[in-house]
């Protein structure tokens, strides 16, 4: 039978879109480099080199629900293109940060480039599944997800090269400096920072012009009245949110893995050379780059187990692993501790998905504002990466990693439940919502 034009798939649209996964793959991971570089460049404690993801993951937490109402008034294509103008303009904003040599300008523009994340993470998602053949939307939104940890990859082999210098004085090299070489120093590497923040700021602003320019379907754009979620005001679908057990706990299952997530990438560069005395930054930066490549394969490996197993239930067994490989991180140490540590990112890549999907499955006409809130939770990269910071300088670097720990068997405790709790859900529910 031949597809009616609404389900035929946008191919132009759709490459746009697809693309934004890898581009807010790149920014999220080049974090986990900018943590360790801004913390040698200015001297930082780990709590306060920490403060990289409070500034990040606050933009998305304070941009939500202000994504989610441009897409209930204007539609998708208005929120992502929104999203990346905010997003370029906080990749510009690192060329002044570099130039003052100030860290709070660093944290000021991760702000708003992560604003403008929490636009595209909040529109992209769901947009995917409206460019096409509704049946085969799963299929789309996987595929789009792929390219996300390729960004990851990119980033750090990126930030490996281009960011960290590999020079690396000693507490006696630094004290031996004179205040003009301290100074030399702080500047080159705050400035290595600005080219590859630039080229960012281009190539995103550049694709916020390719979106506005490009024709998408009538789904993407401004909704009809009473259409979805135009006619339910936030005051009325955040309540109906609130009385789903399920949902409220899908939130708080993605706030402990988006914190064990960062915290674990936040600080491997750190556990590796604290645990292997002598490494460098750049070999260390490796084992990130082998981690997120355990992640991408991950992803493939358990999107083809969710054909012979409940993607909640498999998702409950990963983070069973995970558990017993941060506590081996954690109490053994060493290199098998770093390959345990390294090792959990594989069974970390279909935590995500599976969480938020899981979460908005029968929300209806609450599914923007639900997805707005599941975004809102990636906070928990902040909150828990600077507790993972207090940790480390309280005791040492290998006991924080009992924060993550802590934080997968919350996300084993929600897949092991998924087929529970539900009875209460279906009746909070309002009208049209299945």
């Amino acid at each position: 039978m031949e597809q009616r034009p609404s389900e035929r798939t946008a191919l132009a649209p759709l490459v746009l879109i697809v693309a934004l996964f890898f581009l807010w793959g790149v920014a999220n991971n080049l974090n986990d480099v900018l943590i360790p570089h801004l913390k040698k460049a200015f001297f930082l404690t780990d709590l306060q080199s920490g403060l990289v993801q409070m500034a990040f993951y606050l933009g998305y937490f304070f941009l939500a629900l202000p994504a989610s109402a441009v897409m209930r008034r204007y539609g998708y294509k208005a929120a992502v293109i929104v999203g990346l103008l905010l997003f370029g303009l906080g990749a510009l904003l690192f060329w002044p940060a570099a130039e003052a040599r100030q860290y709070s300008w660093f944290l000021a523009a991760l702000f708003v480039l992560a604003s403008g994340l929490a636009f595209l993470e909040t529109s992209a998602n769901p947009l995917i599944t409206v460019l096409g053949d509704p049946a085969k939307a799963e299929q789309r939104l996987n595929f789009a997800q792929a390219f996300n940890p390729l960004g990851s990859i990119t980033a750090v082999v990126v930030g490996r090269q281009f960011i960290l210098s590999g020079v690396e004085p000693t507490k006696a090299e630094f004290a031996a400096m004179t205040p003009a070489q301290l100074n030399a120093f702080q500047t080159a590497e705050a400035h290595s920072t600005q080219v590859p923040y630039l080229i960012i700021a281009a190539v995103v602003l550049a694709w916020a012009l390719l979106v506005s320019l490009t024709k998408f379907p009538h789904q993407a754009g401004r909704p009809d009245p009473g259409e979805d979620e135009a006619g339910l005001p936030a005051a009325k679908a955040i309540p109906a949110l609130l009385a789903r057990p399920r949902f409220v706990f899908g939130v708080a299952a993605q706030f402990f893995y988006v914190g064990a997530q960062v915290g674990v990438w936040s600080y491997m560069i750190r556990y590796a050379q604290h645990e292997l005395p002598g490494l460098g930054e750049k070999a260390a930066a490796a084992y990130l780059s082998w981690s997120l490549v355990g992640f991408m394969a991950g992803r493939f490996v358990g999107t083809a187990a969710m054909s012979r197993v409940s993607p909640s239930l498999l998702m409950g067994l990963f983070a069973a692993v995970n558990v017993g490989l941060t506590l081996v991180a954690a109490l053994v140490g060493g290199k098998v501790g770093l390959y345990a540590l390294a090792s959990t990112s594989f069974f970390m890549s279909i935590m995500f998905p599976t969480i938020f999907a899981g979460s908005l499955k029968g929300l209806g006409p609450l599914t923007k504002t639900g997805s707005s809130f599941l975004v809102m939770s990636i906070i928990g990269g902040a909150v828990l990466t600077t507790l993972m910071g207090a940790v480390s300088d309280a005791t040492a670097i290998d006991l924080a990693i009992l924060v993550p720990c802590a934080c997968f068997a919350v996300v084993g405790l929600f897949g092991f439940t998924a087929g529970r709790a539900t009875r209460e859900d279906l009746k909070a529910a309002p009208a049209g919502a299945h």
